[in-house]
């Protein structure tokens, strides 16, 4: 009889080797999977490698262009004849180049840049401009791309400013001598008028009521040739100007007071409109009060009985206006290129030189006076004058 054991052990034995088969098919593909992202894995390594190669040699080839520029840069900064102050966020000086260095000194670096000025530049009568020492500079300023702090240029511009001065001069000196010839028939008019009044005083005879008549018109014609006198002294020195800190609205007020009893008196009704705030302007007191009561004197000759004159003051464009507006017959078309002239007048008792140092003294404080021509009546003087630094920056 057959005994069936052995065929269910080799039953058995057949499924575990093909298990076994199995398995070692599977490990075998598995290992052979492994191997290709092995290489593919080699592959891809050694490509990254050669990419980082590239990359590093390009960004070397960058710092090496950016080293270059960084010194071309600094060799510039170094030659400009312009001083160049880098500040941060919080306006302290972290760069500075020569030029701003012999300017401002060493202990600029690291300090606040309000305290640098502060301790170096005075503020001057033309907005952008200031005074270093016995220089003059202009400065200008622009934010980073960064935003995070300005770059300040600084230029010297003494030679210029003393360029300007000297054409100034020679303009007035011109000016001075065109004037000569006029000069000469101003004064021999009333001179000539006091020595014959002076004559009648020395005949025999007079009687107290003339001998009183003659003297009081010849003290009224010196009286006119002092003043003519002074107008040109006045003129002669209209570049020369003070450091006076002055509130516009006080000067306004000041001009107003003085002129506004002569307004009433001759029927001429007087109206000051003050939009000045707290302007602050600097210069010559005197010198700016004397420029506005000459206009509104002129205005006042122009004026008749029953008609009206306005001062006014407002800010503009950083600048002050200061305004006299009348409501006089007007100033022809063909007269307004000759009004600012020296000794041209079209009134019988004036010198010619009121608008003429008015204008001498607008433009000494940086400014000019103009004539408005849109108006269908009358006359308005406009003097413009640059704002005090600190009030512009306030």
């Amino acid at each position: 009889m057959t005994n069936p054991l052995p065929t269910a052990v080799d039953a058995a034995a057949r499924d575990k080797t093909a298990e076994l088969q199995h398995a070692f098919a599977v490990f075998n593909q598995v290992s052979a999977e492994l191997t290709q992202a092995y290489e593919a894995l080699q592959g891809r390594a050694a490509s990254l490698t050669q990419e980082l190669a590239v990359a590093n040699g390009e960004l070397r080839r960058q710092y090496r262009e950016k080293e270059a520029l960084s010194e071309r840069l600094s060799s510039l900064l170094d030659a400009l004849p312009a001083g160049v102050v880098l500040l941060d966020s919080g306006a302290r000086v972290t760069a500075v180049n020569p030029v701003a260095i012999a300017m401002f000194g060493e202990q600029a670096l690291g300090e606040h840049w309000g305290d640098v000025v502060n301790r170096t530049l005075a503020p001057t009568l033309t907005v952008g401009e200031w005074r270093l020492g016995e220089a003059f500079v202009s400065m200008a300023e622009s934010v980073l791309p960064s935003g995070e702090g300005k770059i300040l240029l600084i230029h010297d511009i003494s030679s210029a400013q003393r360029m300007k001065e000297e054409l100034e001069r020679s303009q007035r000196l011109a000016a001075m001598g065109e004037m000569a010839a006029s000069l000469a028939h101003q004064l021999r008019t009333p001179l000539a008028a006091a020595l014959l009044y002076a004559e009648n005083l020395g005949q025999p005879g007079i009687g107290e009521e003339a001998r009183a008549k003659f003297s009081e018109k010849a003290v009224g014609q010196l009286r006119r040739l002092e003043r003519l006198i002074q107008d040109v002294l006045l003129f002669a020195k209209g570049e020369s100007i003070g450091r006076d800190v002055i509130l516009a609205r006080d000067l306004l007020y000041e001009a107003g007071q003085t002129l506004e009893p002569l307004m009433r008196e001759h029927g001429v009704e007087f109206v000051t409109v003050d939009q000045c705030a707290n302007a602050i302007i600097v210069g010559d007191r005197k010198a700016l009060f004397g420029a506005l009561v000459n206009l509104l004197e002129n205005a006042l000759q122009a004026t008749p009985s029953g008609g009206k004159i306005c001062l006014a003051g407002k800010i503009c464009n950083e600048c002050l206006m200061l305004s006299v507006r009348d409501s006089g017959p007007g100033i022809p078309p063909d007269k307004r290129d000759r009004i600012f002239e020296p000794f041209y007048t079209t009134k019988g008792q004036g010198t010619g030189l009121g608008l003429a140092i008015a204008l001498g003294v607008a433009r000494a404080h940086g400014g000019n006076i103009e004539v408005s021509l849109v108006l269908e009546a009358g006359a308005e003087f406009v003097m413009t004058l640059p704002l005090c630094m600190a009030q512009s920056e306030s």
